[in-house]
């Protein structure tokens, strides 16, 4: 059986310290699959909770890590027609983006604009998508709408503002830790009009301050139990949260649910990874039309653009990369390169 290599984990779990370089199997691709010769892999939040042991892949996925990478076609499966061998694509998987080779099906592929980088490309499919799923199908923003993002800084936080800004959005707060990655959130073209230091500031008073007091109409959080009772008290009448993960806890010790009722405030979780395959095919789609074509490189003039922090990592130093997001010091996307 043909292998190739890949990131494993020792013992199949553990700390960061587990993840080494291996031979593997290389995939075949099944009905409808491609197999892509990667070039670049997106680091993501659940990488790191499934190297812990506490997030398994879906059923069918690849055990190996990563979601999202840029590539070469290198082979086709049965019934696999819109694309042929040597074309440079992007795509989104359930698992096994961590290595030379992956199985991805046909419908999860997006052809790479040619003005990316593979660094770039690596960069959009998971970020874009989940934050284009959670404002515009989940939260369905209109324009005017005032938005509160939190983990402002990440790969998703920082596609949500800029998406924000582009559906027209009257005004987009982003929270972070420290105030160099505030700063910077102010400074990005179509970036936050407000920021707010969630460990220093209240950030439902900052929401207030910048919507002359009606609050926000759409909230994106990722961190749970800590920021419940603040982000109910920031939305606005008839609010919509859309919740996204889980990073501060899942139960809530206190909570005044009265706000809901009277606000008739909207609070759904979302995930994309455990989606059907069919729902994740129609939201490639609708983002490929929508808003694929608006997103340039770091040097761009685009309206959307990639962001990757301090620098692109070779493999081999998977570890650091990983410690780097681990440690909340990211500010954009953590890409990786095969090599």
């Amino acid at each position: 059986m043909p292998s190739m290599r890949a990131v494993l984990i020792k013992d199949g779990k553990g700390p960061v310290e587990n993840l080494y370089i291996g031979e593997t199997a290389k995939p075949t691709p099944g009905p409808g699959q491609l197999i892509v010769k990667i070039k670049a892999f997106g680091l993501n939040r659940m990488d790191i909770i499934q190297r812990a042991g506490h997030y398994p892949p879906p059923p069918g996925a690849s055990d190996i890590l990563g979601v999202e990478f840029a590539g070469t076609v290198d082979a086709l499966g049965a019934g696999a027609t819109r694309y042929k061998v040597g074309d440079e694509v992007l795509g989104l998987v359930g698992g096994g983006a961590y290595a030379e080779y992956v199985a991805c099906a046909e419908s999860l592929v997006i052809p790479k604009p040619a003005h990316l980088s593979w660094a770039e490309a690596a960069s959009i499919p998971e970020n874009f998508l989940t934050a284009f799923q959670a404002l515009i199908l989940v939260a369905a923003l209109q324009k005017g709408d005032n938005v509160l993002i939190h983990a402002g800084a990440s790969g998703v936080g920082i596609a949500a503002i800029q998406l924000s800004r582009v559906y027209g959005a009257a005004t987009v707060t982003a929270t972070a830790s420290s105030q160099n990655k505030l700063d910077a959130l102010l400074a990005m073209p179509n970036g936050a009009t407000h920021v707010a230091n969630y460990k220093t500031q209240d950030f439902a008073e900052v929401v207030k301050g910048a919507t002359g007091g009606k609050g926000a109409d759409v909230v994106i959080d990722f961190v749970g139990q800590s920021h419940w009772n603040k982000n109910v008290a920031s939305m606005a009448l008839e609010g919509r949260m859309t919740m996204l993960g889980l990073l501060s806890g899942g139960e809530v010790a206190k909570a005044d649910i009265a706000p809901i009722l009277f606000k008739r405030l909207r609070i759904q979780g979302s995930t994309l990874r455990s989606r059907t395959l069919e729902y994740q095919a129609d939201l490639v789609r609708r983002f490929s039309e929508e808003a694929l074509g608006k997103i340039t490189g770091g040097d761009g003039d685009g309206p959307l653009k990639t962001y990757i922090h301090k620098k692109v990592y070779p493999w081999t130093e998977i570890q650091d990369a990983q410690r780097e997001m681990q440690d909340d010091k990211n500010s954009g996307k953590i890409i990786v390169e095969v090599v």
